[in-house]
Formats: C-alpha cells, structure tokens, sequence
C-alpha cells in the first residue's frame, strides 16, 4: 500500500461511485425513501467552507440513509435569479445569464472534488426556462385557485435596485441587498394570499415536532395572532366613524388621541385639499412600510382639526393625527393612543404636548409615567385606577377579556382576531427574474397567458446602460397580442419574487423533467423531504413561504396532501467563521461588510482573505511579504464581502477533500459555530494519515497471526458501532467522531490477532464513510471488502458484545493512581486483591514489605496503603 495520496484516491473513488451510478435516484417499489436536502445556493461564483460544512452535513446522513438500505433522493439546484447578476451586469458589462451560468459552472466545479451523493441529473437552475416556465404554468394555475391578485398597495420601494421587497426584506430600514434606504410608494402589485392561510399555518407548527423550537417561535410571532376589539369613533362633524382596532382596549379610559395612517382614506382626502397635508404626507412616505423601519424612525405627527368623541363618554373630545408610525395594512389603518402604556405613544405625545394618562399601576408602585412606558407582561397582576368594567387588581388579559365583553354587551364595539402576517407581494420590477405570465389588454383587461405558449422566456436582447427595468424599455418583448381577442395588448413587465423560485423547488426535484409542475405519482413516492437543512436566517422567508406553497400546490393539484407541510425534519446548522486580517493604512476604503472593529476605526483599511498572507509570532502577527503589523479580528461569519472567505479549492489542493469534511465535523456541535483555522485542519489531515497507516500495517500481518485481547477490541468494536449510528442519526456529528477517534486508538494499541483487527479496520472504514468517504472505500479495497463501502450495509452492533463482563479498576497507592487492572465483574474481592498486589506498580511500593491495608470497592478501585 503506498502512501496516502489525498488527490489520487478521491479521483479514483469519485469516479467508481460515477460509473457505478450509486447515487442516482429512482423511484423503486418494496424500499423505504429517504428525501435529503440542503437549501440550494445562490451562484455566486465560489463556494466557501461554509457551503463545504452544509453540504457535507447533508451528504452524512444521505450516505448512512443509503448504507441502511433506503432509496435516497439527494439532488443539487442553484437559486439563479436575482439582483447580483444585474449589479454584476451593471458594473462589469455583459449579460445576467452568462455571469450566473459562468458561476454554477465555476461552483458545480468546485462542489464535485468533495465527493457528495449528489444525485447531478436531477439539477437544474431557476433560471432555466424549462423550470420558470412551469412556475409560471403554476401561477396561472394559483390564480385560476383565487390564491393570486392584483391591487394597489403601499409598497417598500428600493432605490437604488429600484424595485419593490417584501416586508421580510427590509433590514433595519434598508434593502437587503442593496443597503439603500427604503422609500414607500403605492403601486399595482401581484399578490400571493398567504393571510387566508395564518391560523392554518400557525396551528400546523404544533405537529412539526422535528423543527427547532425556535424556528417555529419565530414563524409563530411573525404570523403574529391577536385578539382585540374593534369600534369607531363618532367625529363631531358629522363625517364618517373612524374605525380602529386595538389589542389594548382595557387602555381606552388612558386614551390621548386618534391616530391614522398616511395612506388612510381620511388623510388621502386631506392630502388632496390641503398642500400642508400633502407635504407632510410626502415626508412620511420617505421610510419603509415594515413595522422595524416605522418604529425606529423620528416620530412625525400631523393634527387633522377633526375631533371624534370617546365612546364611553360623548363630552370627551379627542383630536385625530396623521401620525407617520401608523401602518395601513394591519388592522384598520386607525388607532387610539394610549401613552402611558406604549412607548410609541409616548414619544409622539411627549413631542407635540398631548397628555398623558395612567390607567393602571404596578402593585407595588404608583408612579406616574415619564419618559418609560409602563408596559407589563399581559399575564402580569396590576392594579387598576381607570378602567370602566370596574376593575381593581387584574392581569391585562384579564381586563381585555373584560373589556371586550362590556363593549359587545353595550353594543358599540366587536372582539376581532387578527394576524400580523400579510399577503405576499411577488411583483418585483427587475429583469433577473421569472416572468409574470400575464397579458393587458384594453379590452379584456387582464388576460393570463396560454399554457401552450409557456415558457414566457426572457429576451436575451436588453441593456443596463440605464436605471429600472429593462423589460419595460423592450418593445419588441413586451408588446404582444391579447391571448383572449388577439388585439394589441402589453405583457407584465414585473418578475417574480426570487422567493417565489425557491418555494416550490424541492417539489420539482421529484421530477424534474416533468412537463408539468410535478408529476404526482413521483411527489407521492419521494415526498416529503425527510431532512432539510439550512440557515436560521431563513426561519420565516423561505420556510414559512414554503409551507404556504405547499398548500398551495395541494389545493392546484401538483402535491398530495401529505406534503401540505413539506419538510418532516429540519436542521439549522451553525457557521463557520475565520479571523479577519486588516492593515490601516492610506488609500481607497476596502470594501467590507459592517464590521464594528473596522467601522469605528474611520480610516482606510486593507484587508488579507487568506491565512497563508500572514504569519504568528511571539509579538503578533504579521505580514509575510512586508513585515508589517496585521490587526486581527477573531470568528467573523465567512462571506466574499467580509473578505474572510477560506477557498475550498486550496484546502482539497493541500489536504483532500477528506480532511476538510472531517474538520468542519469534528470541531464542534453542528447547530454550533465553528472556527476555520489552519491548524485543526493540519490536524485533521494527520489523523486521516494515521488511519490510513494502520489500515497499511494490519493489511501487513499474516492472516493466520494470533495475539491477546481478540474480544475486548470486538466489544469496543461494537459500542463503537453503538455510539456513532445514535451519533450520525441524532446529527451528533462531532460526537460520533470524537468515538471514531477513540477507537482508532484502542485498535493502533491492540495486540489481538490479525482476523479481529482486520475486521476492525473494515468496520472502521464502514463508520468513517459517511464524513471521510474517499479514505473509506481504499481503506475498504485494501482490506478485501467486496464491492463499495458507500453501498455496503451499515454494522449492527451486537448486543451482547455491549455488555461487558470485565471491568477497569484503577489502583492507588497512598492516595496517589498508579496502575490499573482488568478483572471479571464478579470476581471476589479477595482475588481481585491477590492481582492488584502482584503488579509491578505495587510491588515496586512495597519493596517486600506486606502492605498496611487493601481496600476493594467492587467495581470501582483498589487502594493500597503502604
């Protein structure tokens, strides 16, 4: 056997596992499926040790699912479409699709050395037309359903990609990609009906036992449930009652005024008498429509003259305000304030003079608000001083139970539950994207496209020489005509969401060469997907789209009712993080992600990606080319923008790709962070060494060659076994390594005889399969193994080798360990005595003197006092 040659050996293997066509899926009758899936990436144009980590977590369970003897699906897409490739097109010239098809050409290069059971003829992009043609099949499908509209709203507009996101996609009040500083706009949008699907989708989160609770508390929070009353207010001249709704209305006696949103029926009326009003309006409609970007804007406010009377006493006045933090979606576009107990409210009033009322107090305190608050938790007892149902001491869900019930029975207000979720925008006005197959018409209004004249393709023919979207500058593609009368009609310009891309795609890797959505017997056989794995960042935008989705394709036709949820187990695993290496020096700022350590410096900075840039020495760390002093920031998450990113490509070059999935599984827990660093990875490729030149010196011994201790490396064999399939199974990964690690050393130490240790090696290369594949199937060749190791079937441990009929004992002598004996469980103390006293430890303490006592714990240790 020569030496470990990481390079050859994973070309060689990876070609076998090829020929073989090992990891090809097909649906076979009389074998349990197992669906395995990794969110599909975005082609960025490399692949960094973060993908390695995700990918290869997925490829362990996808290898043991198939050693156990299951029909695994594990398929590989790409998410295509998006803004980078028209920012790339922007900067660098050239077209979206030839940067995104360079990219997944570069990626699928870079992914194929790691040897994953990916099954590649299932793959796709979703930028091919043949899978946003049946999106758009599926659309039209969804809107025959009612499940798609068309409506003016208020949407959270980017400047700077220039196009509308979704409320999931404003960050801190900036667009997600872009960084700009989001501005509201009202404009015609597609809508998808998710709202109708909130208690649906909210009560089905309690039967998703495999979830990470804290993905589901996520989704709860954001579908946001709430019970609370809605009624209106009389205005005083004569106009139409002002309607809100509150989840507070045991406040009411605490209210200060009426507050309605900029986009209100109310306020637009105004907007087009008053130029005062238009004005203020305009300023409010400078920040985004999210419930994040309204509450942490300067609070503006603008007074009406209109008055409306309280409804528990028509002398009571109050004065109704434009208020900018005020959102028209959710519940009625109109609220009463109540400062004392919202701090929203409390800023407002503060500002512009209005009063300030208590209603309720701690028990303990009767303090007047100030400048906080006072907002308990609902379930929290307080003690009452103004409220109408004549509460005293009660909790505020006891006193909003109270309130709704007085206000039903007098006849002026309704308990309402409503939700926070809102239906989901998909119009995006971009390019990159799938094209809503939509037609309008003068005459026929809005007429969906024919399904046989499917895929609405993107022109290839467009330019980004100026700002918006190209579609709408593209005559020749977006004039067409009407499909119903065939007149002269304009094509939707609008693309689809990119969320929408990857809402439905683990469903078309059932078939992914059906020429429908999906083909129904085969999403009958593989879904649903048995193991998902994934980011918590997207915990509510794509998953909880996902869940809608599926719904969605039951009701259309294309899923059956099983797979109304589609993800049985999901996994969100940790990131890998790698230090961040920078100089401060004159010149051009670098272009980093936010990076406290770098912002607060306010100074140009040069950033190092690679940790073979610079060198550790006793007094810091340094520059290799230069000398020059680095500055370093510890565990930042890997990503191109933070220029962090470790190539996968040099570590496979310098290690394989063994030693880099055994190291991004061994370092830590998987729902855990791990730190790259070069070291463990030295680390990582020496141990594989060490297994490779046992497999080496075992493969050497005479077959017929006895030794000592046959049945004690069996049995450790064999709880081996135990303990790295509970390991791989519960995604312990690190555990089960931690176990692999340990039985190598017992079997590096053995001296039983060649047939034990020989059956040994095997089972280890069988157990080491799943993270260090390539390792695996030589070592299993070399040993004999017939066939693949990947499709061998898994050890079972045996359970009578788990049960061990010796035990350790350790030896002290005078308080100090010494030595250690290996004796029968039940041997008698007196014979567990006779062994202790007649090892050379002992007798080299008693130097032929007879020992002052021996005491025998059974089970647990031998103390020899001298």
């Amino acid at each position: 056997m020569s030496r470990y040659s990481a390079t050859e050996i994973e070309a060689k293997w990876q070609e076998a596992w090829h020929k073989a066509g090992i990891f090809t899926a097909n649906h076979k009758a009389g074998k349990p499926k197992y669906y395995v899936l990794e969110m599909f990436p975005y082609p960025s144009g490399r692949i960094h040790m973060g993908h390695v980590r995700n990918y290869t977590m997925g490829d362990v369970i996808a290898r043991h699912k198939l050693a156990t003897g299951h029909n695994v699906l594990h398929p590989m897409g790409w998410d295509a479409f998006g803004m980078p490739a028209e920012n790339a097109a922007m900067a660098i010239g050239g077209h979206p699709k030839d940067w995104t098809y360079g990219n997944i050409a570069d990626m699928r290069g870079q992914m194929k050395p790691l040897g994953l059971s990916i099954d590649w003829s299932r793959e796709f992009a979703t930028c091919d037309p043949e899978y946003y043609g049946q999106q758009q099949a599926l659309f039209l499908d969804m809107l025959e359903a009612g499940l798609v509209y068309r409506k003016n709203a208020v949407v959270n507009w980017d400047p700077v990609d220039m196009t509308v996101l979704a409320n999931e996609q404003v960050e801190n009040g900036r667009g997600w990609r872009s960084g700009a500083l989001v501005e509201r706009r009202e404009l015609t949008q597609w809508f998808f009906k998710i709202s109708d699907y909130s208690e649906e989708l909210l009560d089905a989160l309690d039967t998703l036992e495999n979830w990470p609770a804290k993905v589901r508390l996520m989704q709860e929070n954001w579908i946001g449930k709430s019970r609370g009353l809605q009624f209106g207010f009389e205005r005083t001249d004569g106009g139409a009652p002002i309607t809100v709704y509150t989840t507070r209305p045991d406040t009411l006696l605490g209210a200060s005024f009426v507050g309605i949103s900029p986009d209100h029926p109310i306020a637009k009326q105004l907007e087009a008498e008053n130029p005062e009003v238009a004005e203020f309006v305009a300023e409010c409609r400078k920040g985004g429509t999210t419930e994040e970007a309204i509450e942490t804007a300067e609070k503006l406010g603008y007074d009406t003259g209109i008055r409306v009377k309280h409804p528990l006493d028509p002398n009571w006045e109050l004065p109704v305000w434009i208020a900018n933090f005020i959102l028209m979606d959710y519940g009625t576009g109109a609220i009463f304030a109540c400062p004392a107990h919202d701090q929203r409210d409390l800023d407002f009033c503060r500002k512009y003079g209005l009063p300030v009322v208590d209603t309720f107090f701690a028990l303990d305190d009767d303090t007047p608000v100030d400048k906080i608050a006072f907002v308990p938790p609902k379930t929290e007892k307080v003690r009452w001083v103004n409220h109408f149902a004549g509460l005293t001491e009660a909790t505020g869900d006891e006193a909003i139970d109270a309130t709704v019930d007085f206000a039903e029975k007098a006849g002026w207000g309704e308990g309402v539950t409503k939700y926070r979720l809102r239906d989901w925008g998909l119009s995006r006005q971009r390019y990159w994207g799938c094209p809503i197959p939509v037609v309008h018409c003068d005459a026929c209004g809005v007429v969906p496209e024919k399904k046989e004249n499917l895929p609405v393709r993107l022109p290839d023919d467009v330019t980004f020489d100026k700002p918006g979207n190209p579609l709408d500058r593209h005559p020749t593609w977006r004039d067409c005509a009407c499909p119903n009368c065939g007149a002269p009609a304009k094509r939707e310009t609008d693309t689809m969401d990119t969320f929408v891309d990857s809402s439905w795609y683990f469903a078309r890797f059932t078939a992914p060469r059906a020429e429908t959505p999906t083909d129904l017997a085969e999403a009958e056989y593989w879904m649903n997907v048995d193991q998902y794995i994934g980011g918590i960042e997207h915990a509510i935008l794509h998953l909880l789209y996902s869940r809608f989705f599926a719904r969605a394709m039951n009701i259309t036709g294309h899923l059956p009712k099983k797979a109304i949820e589609p993800f049985d187990a999901l996994f969100t695993q940790g990131m890998v993080t790698h230090e961040i290496y920078y100089t401060t020096r004159p010149g051009r700022m670098s272009e980093v992600e936010k990076i406290s350590e770098i912002d607060s410096l306010k100074e140009p900075v040069r950033v190092y990606q690679y940790p073979e840039d610079v060198e550790r020495r006793d007094d810091g760390v340094f520059l290799k080319s230069t000398g020059e002093p680095v500055k370093v920031i510890p565990s930042a998450k890997m990503s191109k923008s933070k220029k962090n990113v470790v190539d996968p490509v040099n570590i496979i070059s310098a290690f394989g790709a063994d030693t880099a999935r055994w190291f991004v599984l061994s370092d830590s827990p998987p729902e855990r962070d791990v730190e790259w660093t070069a070291s463990g990875a030295e680390a990582a490729y020496k141990h594989l060494n060490r297994v490779w030149n046992l497999c080496d010196k075992i493969g050497a011994m005479d077959p017929n060659a006895t030794g000592e201790g046959d049945e004690a490396l069996l049995r450790e064999m064999h709880k081996t076994i135990r303990d790295v399939t509970l390991g791989v199974e519960s995604f312990g990964f690190n555990a089960a390594i931690a176990k692999l690690y340990a039985f190598t050393n017992t079997l590096a130490k053995s001296k039983a005889g060649a047939a034990a240790q020989k059956q040994a090696i095997k089972t280890l290369a069988q157990l080491m399969s799943p993270m260090t594949p390539h390792l695996a199937e030589d070592i299993w060749a070399h040993q004999g193994g017939e066939g693949l190791v990947a499709v061998a079937p898994w050890p079972v441990a045996d359970e009578t080798m788990l049960v061990d009929d010796t035990v350790t004992l350790p030896i002290q002598i005078n308080g100090k360990r010494r030595a250690e004996i290996s004796v029968a469980k039940d041997l008698a103390k007196d014979e567990v005595e006779k062994i202790a006293l007649s090892t050379e430890a002992v007798q080299k303490a008693l130097d032929g003197a007879a020992p002052k006592k021996v005491i025998v714990v059974p089970g647990r240790i031998v103390n020899v006092v001298v």
